[in-house]
């Protein structure tokens, strides 16, 4: 029995029931250093895929109540600490898709598509199978192809915007030195301070929008279904939703997967009329609601996936500045703060890749494919990486069987 099992099963931490001020204060920290850490992400995925501020503002906002009021209802359902957030990878890809035809409509068409494909593994149980079944190597060299170029982007604005881009860096260094879970947060800080000083009269914040919701009327068009939503949805699995649970694991948490599949899945095809990208199961924070430090006693952790759900909500007040501020600063600054906070990612999903060698040449080409950000037919380079690399892999496994000389 894991150490984390042991834990969830003892009846002897002190009582079930009341508030735990220690879940609380868990709660608030993962709502808070999940927002901080990738949000800018989120905007640069918006961003690229021709989302106006106006629009982006009312996908933070969405996104927010979304992660928010679903964290908050499986957690107290299930009185299990189950933590709900965006997709950040997944906005990583829409940074290397860049627009498409028909514009942020077909992009919400393809956020709708992702949800409702998100149902149907709730649903029906042998399409969960099968993103299962992708070789975790392939899905790996996908994640990071994906995240390669963004992660550059820091050591690129240094020599576009040194200043800034030196001290951000070391601020991200230095902090992560003493509390990593701090760093990009700290980063984030200093490059929207610097920002601030730079706008003279407080330029950067006048003329904020104010947080607001904007229907965006959707399109579906192939090349963003094929192009956005399959590998919006592989990565959401793959990256966060199945991560997500073996965290839950860890810790001797088994929540059952239908009602979260079919909440996270329902609640981003709603949303994403309102521009929200596509939310599930939190795979970094989580750790911060569900391990002994948000409570000693298992039975009480629920309480800081709740919390967080609750600061997820009251974060979306920071969505008017929060976009104002980080569409108005240099893209390559935006680009450098959203690669600082996929780092520890694309190292997880670039070990992944290779680790294995039967696997590895498989797993390269399809990394290479994705990072070369190879478009045909209207489809990104994601696909293609999946498909080229599913290719090489299967000419490699399936090798023909010699039969010994007679």
């Amino acid at each position: 029995m894991t150490r984390g099992m042991t834990q969830a099963t003892k009846a002897d931490n002190g009582p079930s029931t009341g508030l735990s001020l220690k879940a609380v204060a868990a709660g608030l920290l993962a709502a808070m250093v999940g927002y901080a850490s990738s949000v800018a992400v989120v905007i640069h995925g918006l961003v690229a895929v021709g989302a106006d501020t106006a629009q982006i503002v009312s996908g933070l906002v969405a996104v927010g109540l979304s992660t928010g009021l679903v964290a908050m209802a499986l957690s107290l359902h299930r009185r299990k600490p189950i933590s709900i957030a965006w997709t950040t990878p997944g906005m990583a890809l829409l940074g290397a898709a860049g627009p498409m035809e028909g514009g942020f409509s077909a992009a919400v068409g393809a956020f709708i598509v992702t949800g409702l494909l998100i149902m149907v593994v709730g649903l029906w149980s042998p399409l969960g199978r099968w993103i299962a079944a992708i070789p975790k190597p392939l899905a790996n060299g996908m994640l990071a192809g994906i995240l390669l170029k963004l992660c550059l982007a820091p050591f690129v604005a240094v020599s576009q915007a040194p200043g800034v881009a030196l001290l951000v860096l070391a601020t991200w260094a230095v902090v992560g030195r003493v509390a990593r879970l701090y760093a990009v947060p700290a980063a984030v800080a200093v490059a929207l301070g610097a920002l601030a000083l730079e706008a003279p009269g407080g330029g950067a914040l006048s003329g904020a929008v104010w947080p607001s919701l904007a229907v965006v009327e959707p399109r579906f068009t192939w090349e963003a279904l094929i192009g956005i939503a399959l590998p919006l949805f592989v990565v959401t699995m793959a990256s966060q939703n199945i991560p997500g649970l073996a965290v839950l694991a860890t810790y001797g948490y088994a929540p059952p997967t239908r009602p979260i599949f079919l909440a996270t899945g329902a609640a981003s095809a709603v949303t994403a009329v309102a521009g929200a990208p596509t939310v599930n199961l939190a795979a970094i924070t989580a750790a911060l609601c569900a391990s002994p430090d948000a409570d000693p006693n298992p039975a009480r952790r629920w309480q800081a996936a709740f919390v967080a759900g609750i600061g997820y909500i009251l974060l979306t007040a920071l969505a008017g500045v929060t976009a104002t501020m980080v569409t108005r600063s240099p893209p390559v600054l935006i680009e450098a703060v959203a690669g600082l906070a996929l780092v520890g990612a694309f190292g997880s999903a670039l070990l992944g890749a290779v680790q294995a060698e039967e696997n590895r040449t498989a797993a390269l080409v399809t990394l290479l494919v994705t990072a070369s950000g190879l478009s045909f037919g209207g489809v990104g380079s994601a696909f293609w990486g999946l498909l080229l690399g599913g290719a090489v892999h299967l000419l490699h496994v399936r090798r023909p069987v010699l039969r010994p000389a007679e």
